[in-house]
């Protein structure tokens, strides 16, 4: 892979990030390393992040020395991951992820150097200074050579990648330039190798290399390309966004379970309203949601619901201000129209409220298991977030400290928020559900609900005791 840029090294008078910014457990793992001599870097998002101004969420090393290696030296590690093997190392508080260099050698070129290794030397003129430092560039790359190589199917998608190469290798193996920039704690430089740089300066998101080849080796990147760039403001560069939409039919080649992963990461970041509009835009939505897109197109000439829009600002709004939107309010909040249609017209056939919605759900999740694969226990709390919109008319009602009680309550009640946001009511449901599952979490009686609140509890009247009918000697009752 090659992307013909010249390694540029930024000197610390002329960047932004200073040792304090970073993770004190960071700065130990990058000064181990290089006190037992090895090359290591910080890498990745932290880099980009703190380079921008934004506090990173996490800070990856990446290194010259194998897993085997980082093993020996940390006792707090742990090596994760089939297709490249990773060292996390554990503190108190964080896990520090170590990669080692990747290569940019393939399975053939691999099987090439090593036969080339195995065969005898030919006598030849003493090698120059340059070539010496060649030569020891390539014993480095075959030594870090462990395990299997790299392996891809016939289309291109990469399914094993284990080659260990060296920094400018691992530079250009990584997704996107304003990823791979490096943070060297040696001198507290950084260092660019594929113009991540400018880029970042120009807030562009652009693959490394060719982006038809980088996005057929893993379709997964397309989706991180619309992640990064809605996150952070960005646009994504004209080539890149091209080869989006040429293969964005590709994105179901990524397994079921893995692209549940990623749709989460870009909804729950707090641009979800932004991504969505982006998926729509780059043609990545409808493979994902099929039925979803259709039924959306078919509403309105594919110009997106309004509640779509709405309830994802909503979402953003409340991770904006700290308020955690899990995924089953997330799931409900988007699919929420999709899915009471459903129920409505299964009323219609004459099924009652609850079995109703739990087809609806049914259903729902048929049509997502062959792309995106939400876990069970999610799709159950959805169910239970839409059975409770009945439940929460009756304040309280019979058993209202069973409705507290239930583990999609805050979930339902956040759900019947936005939604009184829609349509404001003279009387807020949800406040009322509110103070009643704080009186209970207080052990206060709760007081009665206000007249004329919808839905009124009436006191219960005691049931009369039926008295036992005497029967005659015969049998017959008198």
């Amino acid at each position: 892979m090659n992307t013909n840029m010249e390694k540029v090294i930024i000197p610390r008078a002329e960047h932004s990030i200073s040792r304090s910014l970073l993770s004190p457990n960071g700065v130990k793992v990058l000064y181990k390393l290089r006190e037992h001599g090895f090359i290591a870097y910080l890498v990745g998002g932290g880099v980009r992040d703190l380079l921008l101004g934004r506090e990173p969420k996490d800070f990856d090393v990446v290194t010259d020395a194998t897993p085997n290696q980082l093993k020996k030296l940390f006792r707090n590690c742990r090596l994760i991951g089939r297709r490249f093997r990773l060292a996390h190392i554990h503190f108190h508080d964080e896990i520090i992820e170590v990669a080692t260099f990747r290569s940019t050698v393939d399975a053939a070129e691999a099987a090439q150097e090593e036969f080339a290794e195995a065969l005898p030397e030919e006598t030849v003129e003493a090698p120059t200074e340059a070539e010496q430092l060649e030569d020891e560039r390539d014993r480095r790359r075959r030594r870090h050579h462990h395990g299997p190589p790299i392996l891809k199917s016939e289309d291109g998608m990469v399914l094993r990648d284990n080659v260990f190469g060296t920094p400018e290798e691992d530079a250009v193996r990584r997704d996107f330039t304003v990823n791979a920039l490096f943070y060297n704690i040696a001198d507290f430089s950084i260092i660019d190798h594929v113009g991540g740089m400018e880029d970042l300066r120009n807030g562009l998101i652009r693959t490394i290399g060719d982006p038809m080849v980088r996005f057929t080796e893993d379709p997964v990147r397309m989706i991180r390309a619309i992640r990064f760039a809605s996150m952070l403001g960005f646009n994504i560069e004209p080539r890149t966004e091209a080869a989006i939409e040429a293969l964005c039919g590709t994105i179901n080649k990524a397994t079921p379970p893995r692209l549940y992963e990623e749709v989460l990461k870009l909804l729950l970041m707090g641009a979800g309203e932004r991504t969505y509009q982006m998926m729509r835009h780059s043609g990545l939505f409808e493979p994902l949601f099929p039925h979803f897109d259709a039924w959306l197109s078919r509403e309105s000439d594919c110009y997106p619901h309004v509640r779509v829009g709405k309830a994802l600002e909503w979402a953003d709004e409340q991770i904006g201000q700290g308020i955690a939107v899990t995924p089953p309010l997330l799931i409900t909040l988007m699919f929420g129209e999709y899915l009471e249609e459903k129920v409505a017209l299964l009323r219609d056939e004459g099924l009652p409220p609850q079995q109703a919605t739990d087809a609806a759900v049914a259903a729902f999740a048929g049509e997502l298991a062959p792309t995106v694969s939400v876990p069970n226990r999610v799709l159950v709390a959805v169910r239970d977030i839409l059975n409770m919109q009945q439940r929460f008319q009756k304040t309280p009602g019979r058993n209202g400290r069973g409705v507290v009680a239930r583990l999609a309550f805050r979930d339902a009640l956040q759900y019947l928020r936005f939604m009184e946001q829609l349509t404001p009511p003279k009387r807020s449901l949800a406040d009322w559900w509110e103070r009643f599952a704080a009186q209970q979490s207080e052990g206060v009686e709760s007081a009665p609900p206000p007249k004329g609140e919808a839905g009124a509890a009436e006191a219960p009247k005691k049931k009369r005791r039926r008295r036992r009918r005497r029967r005659k000697p015969g049998g017959a009752p008198e």
